[in-house]
């Protein structure tokens, strides 16, 4: 590998990982209600100062997905984390999640097998 290739390497790596960790903390954000709604990967670009093409294309290249599929998964392991760990409904966490409950169910359920509540029973 040459140094260039390297250099660019390290630099697709840096992005991704500061998009994951902007992704934690955003999503901490919402829950919190320090934020009233997840923001757009354009605007999730903006914040990170690149653009949305190549946060896009960087993502995917390094990890064969789209950056709304991480986006996805960390909310579903922050559901996850309050469906196991809080006594709020369902109906509450997917409000504090900004989503409408019967959205959300489909949502959780598409990622998990599970609806919320029998993720639930499954897990407490």
């Amino acid at each position: 590998m040459t140094k260039i290739n390297t250099e660019i390497s390290k630099r697709g790596d840096e992005i991704k990982q500061i998009y994951f960790d902007y992704l934690d903390k955003h999503i901490n954000e919402v829950v919190a209600g320090i934020a009233f709604s997840f923001k757009e990967i354009n605007q999730i670009a903006d914040d990170l100062a690149i653009s949305h093409t190549h946060l896009t294309d960087t993502i995917q290249k390094e990890t064969g997905n789209h950056p709304c599929h991480f986006y996805d998964l960390k909310i579903i392991d922050k559901a996850k984390e309050m469906i196991v760990n809080t006594d709020y409904s369902i109906a509450e966490i997917a409000r504090i999640l900004t989503y409408d409950p019967s959205n959300f169910s489909k949502f959780f359920k598409k990622f998990t097998g599970l609806t919320p509540g029998n993720y639930r029973k499954e897990n407490t």
